[in-house]
């Protein structure tokens, strides 16, 4: 998926560098040096991800102007998801901007792997909009979802690790961030890292941290994700793509509580709630050659498995009206009702994507309907692939020469010379035959 992307950076040389970088994927990508001139940005189209450097007037290191730029953009009614740029990668700094809603943070010069990663893991877990993100996939009151629920209030309070089961657009993160928001560290960061994403050359630094000289590219100190999440929530996306090395690595963090930044000569403690998550069916997830089970144990205090929309059916009318009376207020179109006929069709859906590929039939429902009321064919549904016909048994060789000799046999009005020629073997070859076959 394509996004517009917005880059408000000072140095014209690093934003020239990553409008290269990112058009590859992205073609839409706009610059901006000033952030005094985002507003007039902000009025003509609001982009999907922002790449923010803090500090903009020489001499300043504070990242106030970066800070005030976050808080306009987080302010917007479908505010884009901000990584945060700078060349100064102090940890007080990083944990403000993560605690005032920016996605990720990325120290400059970065790694090019690391920041597309960063930018379509934005992109992945961008919610609709704050108040959409409040309810959206936890809504609705099917007796699936009110075990959810109930499951998040009983453990929100506690500190006990929680993992999240379920696939692909389910609304895994959403879970989480209700556990935060629930627990005694809602106050602080809610941090999310996309497991899956992380290069497992940079896996120890992007967790743990690393410190300058520790190797090539270390220009400056870099919390990990550990420390810039301290005193809030960590929440591990797709830990069932953690390579088995990296498992090991993190569950000596999470045993020791403490990490040891790359380059340092001592651990740091840490003091962070661990929420986790995959898509991995479980019988994979407890094999121990995809995932280690001490590990797994360290994660799975308390499992939380969130149902498929497919059973929970009963919420999708609900589902619709949310997300269609959410798009319809986002791109000024009229509200229109969902005819009976569109209604039956989408709650029989299979819906392989969930509450995403659901949120997403509705956006493009209000953008291309035309008519007075929403039809089935507005929600550019796929059609199940039709069952593959099942194959006749394929026959044995042994059928295959047995109904060869009678069909020459026949043809031959049973004479042998006649059907030995027309099978290209001998007359001594064809009673053989004749024989094994019981003709």
């Amino acid at each position: 998926m394509t996004a517009r992307i917005l880059i408000l950076d000072d140095d014209a040389d690093v934003a020239c560098a990553a409008r290269l970088l990112l058009r590859r994927r992205h073609p839409d990508v706009t610059v901006l040096d000033d952030p005094a001139d985002l507003p007039a940005l902000l009025a003509r189209a609001v982009p999907d991800v922002v790449l923010l450097d803090f500090n903009f007037t020489a001499g300043r290191t504070d990242g106030a102007e970066g800070l005030a730029a976050l808080d306009l953009l987080r302010r917007q009614p479908r505010a884009p998801a901000v990584i945060a740029l700078t060349a100064y990668a102090d940890v007080p700094l990083a944990v403000e901007a993560l605690k005032r809603g920016a996605a990720d943070f990325l120290t400059k010069p970065w790694d090019n792997a690391r920041l597309l990663a960063a930018v379509e893991g934005a992109l992945a877990r961008r919610t609709p909009a704050p108040a959409a993100a409040a309810t959206s996939a936890l809504m609705g009151d099917s007796a699936p979802m009110q075990a959810v629920r109930a499951m998040i209030a009983s453990v929100a309070p506690t500190e006990a690790n929680v993992l999240v089961l379920g696939e692909n657009g389910v609304g895994k993160e959403l879970v989480a961030r209700a556990i935060h928001q629930a627990s005694r560290r809602a106050a602080h960061t809610f941090l999310a890292v996309d497991m899956g994403t992380l290069p497992e050359a940079t896996f120890e630094s992007e967790l743990f941290g690393h410190r300058r000289g520790a190797f090539t590219d270390a220009k400056s100190d870099r919390p990990g994700r550990f420390q810039a999440a301290r005193g809030g929530t960590l929440f591990l996306d797709e830990i069932g793509n953690m390579p088995l090395a990296g498992q090991a690595k993190l569950l000596t963090a999470l045993e020791r509580r403490e990490v040891t930044p790359l380059g340092a000569d001592r651990p740091e403690s840490v003091d962070v709630r661990i929420v986790s998550a995959t898509n991995l069916d479980e019988a994979r997830l407890f094999d121990p050659a995809v995932f280690r089970p001490d590990l797994l144990f360290r994660l799975n205090t308390i499992v939380i498995r969130v149902p498929p929309l497919r059973e929970r059916r009963a919420d999708i009318p609900a589902l619709l009206r949310h997300y269609l009376s959410h798009y319809e207020a986002h791109y000024g179109r009229p509200a229109r009702a969902l005819a009976p006929v569109a209604l039956a069709a989408l709650q029989a859906h299979a819906w392989p994507g969930n509450v995403r590929a659901l949120r997403h039939a509705c956006e493009r429902a209000v953008i291309l309907a035309g008519g007075a009321d929403y039809q089935v064919d507005d929600f550019g549904l796929l059609a199940p692939a039709a069952p593959t016909p099942t194959a006749a048994p394929a026959a044995t060789l042994n059928t295959l020469e047995r109904d060869a000799i009678a069909a020459a046999l026949a043809q031959a009005q049973g004479n042998i010379s006649h059907a030995a020629k027309m099978l290209g073997v001998s007359r001594a070859a064809l009673y053989r035959k004749l024989d094994k076959h019981g003709i």
